[in-house]
């Protein structure tokens, strides 16, 4: 369980002055900030406010029309920071072919692109999922999983390849609240185990709150704060506070 993934480092991220238009409409506004190695880093904001966007061009399938990202300093555009750095994504739904078992689908890259004798990945699979809290699981189907397991499953499978940097999508979307603390103890515990950094895109509150080293909140396409979630909570900004504290109010 403590092989070299315990030794690896997470990787800083710089964003500076990213710009983003579609059909004559500026989505993503000059976003400039930056995480720290090893962080977990909270970008949160209300619906169409960018988060899906930026998050697009931070895994290099869309490409800025002005600015730039950079990972340790080093300027990154399109697929070549997918080779480059060791990146994973955890997409909102888990994204799991349900036509391959558990253990398949942790272990599809090592296994497609031939990288480690069957025996290793098997072994490989076993330490990611147990990493997960979802030993003896390899055998199980995706439609044999509550949600909260799938999500589990797709962060074993992005553990596979050791990574640097790990992206989350909406990691709590559509789990009921036990489920969703159980992903935001991963996070938590991947951060403490292996250094990993992590972007976590999303709107649930909790989960930020719970987690983030920093947060920033984000609104149409331009970022109004980043800070600690105690510097967020107290920013003076009307935006700010009322996405913070929106609820439903009784009619």
């Amino acid at each position: 369980m403590n092989g070299s993934s315990s030794n690896h480092r997470g990787v800083g991220v710089q964003v500076r002055g990213l710009r983003k238009s579609y059909d004559g409409q500026e989505v993503l506004r000059g976003l400039d900030f930056e995480v720290q190695a090893g962080e977990i880093f909270v970008i949160m904001g209300p619906s169409g406010s960018g988060k899906t966007v930026l998050l697009k061009h931070l895994i290099g399938l869309e490409t800025p029309d002005a600015g730039e990202i950079r990972i340790d300093g080093q300027p990154i555009q399109g697929p070549e920071v997918m080779s480059q750095y060791r990146m994973a994504m955890v997409f909102q739904s888990g994204a799991l072919l349900n036509s391959l078992t558990v253990g398949e689908n942790v272990g599809i890259y090592l296994a497609e692109h031939r990288l480690r004798p069957p025996e290793e990945i098997a072994r490989i699979v076993a330490e990611k999922l147990e990493v997960v809290g979802l030993k003896d699981t390899e055998d199980k189907m995706p439609s044999e999983l509550s949600g909260g397991m799938k999500k589990r499953v797709a962060i074993a499978r992005a553990l596979v390849i050791e990574p640097q940097l790990i992206l989350y999508d909406e990691p709590t979307s559509e789990l009921d609240p036990l489920s969703a603390v159980v992903i935001a103890e991963e996070i938590v515990h991947l951060k403490d185990r292996i250094g990993v950094t992590s972007i976590v895109v999303s709107h649930d509150r909790e989960l930020a709150f719970g987690v983030a080293d920093r947060i920033a909140v984000i609104n149409q396409g331009r970022i109004l704060t980043v800070g600690t979630p105690a510097e967020v909570k107290q920013h003076p900004d009307p935006l700010v506070q009322q996405f913070l504290h929106a609820d439903f109010k009784r009619l």
